[in-house]
């Protein structure tokens, strides 16, 4: 359930209403401990007490200049676990401060968790000030929870100095530890993280897991396809303790993929769905998407959707897409079919905004959050025993067409489309951010991948790896970076565009924005297997301010 309220609603608390009660503090061992009963494995151990607790942390997200969008999870009694339908209607507390002992409230309120949400509740919070930190809390019957930060943007009229943004996507939680947002979470200077799609993984135990290897089960044990089903694996992700710290430390701003509902999902269907001996797609959807928006602090856009616009001042707005909910079946071969004008990965009223946007837009820079890849791809001449693998990974037919129909390159009017309207009407400093294809990209989008650089481009695009799933080296099984040193050179020389791919390695990275240029940082992992694991740095790339071209720089920011 969510409520809305004004900041400057909330009368002035007494300085002892909020002195700190009994904490709940989740540790990284109660992720894998569990209660009795079927659904437990979602639910970290707790006291055997009937006091709510605050087991799936506290996060926030949609950032506006006067307001934030704050969430939580309350387990009321012991019974009331993820997915069981169960538990007492429950009143849950909360209170925004400037600082971090919440001395100096600014709004307060309160909403009902209730079964019919599985207790899940958000508190849409308005009447704050632009580009300032909140300390945030949640209380239920004399617990409280964690303190979380939170971040306003600036003011649509703010000259904006500087923009920082952590960058994810594809987390399997059987794949590894979530390292990556740990490391995020050690930062102090991030005004939000982007989350590009795969918060959560669909599968099977053991379907698909680190090199076939599972370093820690999820729940449920089966592919999940009830409402149950997905609020569950909701929960199960959001006990790690490494998630919970990032989504403790800044506000995030979050898209689906495919896997929030099923493999390579389109608007009728998808790849990991059986119609029928799995249920119906249209109820399988419906209960992916309740259950997304009850367990992320996300505000559902038009017809229950993710696409939606944020602000960030003079320097920067966000147009984030939803590719799943509106697109054609994907091409079952690299034939005409992909060209074909009847056949949308946005549809048409999403391409419609996406345009209108773009060309209306003021700031310096127009960011879009893109759940799969833009930039057109060939494979080129790519040795028969790297050939399969990649295309195992990339969705293509392993007899070697050139073509991956999940992503833009399935749907190339639409990025005709797309890309002309860009260059028709001059929009410049348009900078895709992507994921799903859990491998690095530095590209330029050029407007004729044939002829390029003769071509111009139109875009820049930064693509991040995954945070654990597998890729290239993982499904050869090869050691890590080995396969890309292969890789790297021939796909490039295939696709000027590409400044840089690496095929083999997982991590986040760090987008800066100043009003002369759009950097991004790339991290990565010393192993996703090891919940200790550390990052380095190893790359830059950036793009300046009315070029539309990638370069790389030699340092982070």
């Amino acid at each position: 359930m969510t409520s809305r309220y004004r900041a400057d609603s909330a009368p002035a608390p007494e300085a002892d209403s909020f002195t700190p009660r009994r904490r709940t503090v989740v540790k990284a061992a109660a992720a894998t401990a569990v209660l009795a009963g079927p659904l437990a494995a979602a639910l970290p151990a707790r006291a055997a007490s009937a006091a709510p607790a605050f087991l799936h942390g506290v996060a926030s997200g949609d950032p506006l200049p006067d307001g934030i969008l704050l969430w939580t999870r309350v387990t009321p009694v012991p019974e009331a676990i993820p997915g069981s339908g169960v538990g007492p209607d429950t009143e849950v507390a909360w209170v925004v401060a400037t600082d971090r002992a919440l001395t100096n409230v600014v709004a307060r309120g309160s909403v009902i968790a209730t079964a019919a949400s599985d207790h899940t509740v958000k508190a849409d919070v308005r009447g704050l000030k632009p580009a300032t930190d909140y300390w945030f809390r949640f209380s239920a019957g004399g617990t409280d929870s964690p303190v979380a930060r939170t971040r306003t943007t600036p003011a649509a009229d703010d000259a904006v100095a500087n923009l920082r943004f952590g960058v994810v996507s594809c987390a399997n939680w059987e794949a590894g530890h979530f390292a990556a947002y740990r490391h995020l979470a050690a930062r102090s200077d991030l005004d939000a993280w982007l989350h590009l799609g795969d918060y959560i993984y669909e599968y099977k135990s053991g379907e698909y897991a680190a090199r076939g290897t599972v370093v820690r089960p999820h729940a449920p044990a089966h592919e999940i396809l009830t409402l149950a089903d997905y609020r569950i694996r909701h929960a199960t992700y959001k006990t790690d303790p490494d998630l919970q710290a990032l989504h403790v430390k800044a506000p995030v701003v979050a898209i689906w993929d495919d896997h929030e509902f099923a493999d390579n999902a389109w608007s009728g269907g998808a790849v990991n769905h059986t119609e029928g001996a799995e249920g119906t797609w249209a109820a399988r959807q419906v209960a992916a998407k309740q259950a997304y928006f009850e367990w992320m602090p996300v505000r559902p856009a038009l017809a229950g959707t993710t696409y939606r616009r944020l602000r960030f001042g003079k320097l920067a707005d966000l147009s984030l897409l939803d590719l799943r909910s509106f697109r054609s079946q994907q091409a079952s071969t690299a034939s005409g079919a992909v060209d074909d004008p009847d056949r949308t990965i946005t549809g048409r009223a999403q391409l419609d905004w996406l345009k209108a946007g773009l060309k209306a837009s003021d700031t310096t820079w127009r960011l879009v959050g893109n759940s799969v890849m833009i930039s057109p791809f060939a494979i080129g001449s790519l040795s028969a025993d790297l050939l399969k693998p990649l295309a195992k990974l990339m969705g293509l037919p392993q007899e070697g067409i050139a073509l991956n129909t999940d992503q833009w390159d399935g749907y190339t009017d639409d990025r005709r489309e797309l890309l002309a309207h860009l260059r028709a009407n001059a929009i410049r400093n348009t900078v895709f951010l992507t994921g799903d294809i859990h491998m690095a990209w530095a590209n330029d989008v050029p407007v004729d991948a044939g002829t390029y650089p003769l071509s111009p481009s139109a875009a820049t695009e930064f693509v991040v790896t995954s945070v654990t799933s597998d890729n290239l080296d993982d499904i050869v099984k090869a050691p890590e970076g080995t396969i890309s040193a292969l890789t790297s050179p021939v796909i490039r020389a295939a696709n000027r565009h590409v400044h840089w791919v690496d095929t083999d390695r997982h991590g986040y990275g760090v987008l800066d924005l100043t009003a002369d240029r759009a950097q991004m940082d790339y991290y990565v992992l010393s192993d996703r297997t090891d919940p200790d694991a550390t990052s380095t740095w190893v790359r830059s790339y950036r793009t300046r301010s009315g070029t539309q071209k990638v370069e790389r720089t030699y340092s982070p920011v």
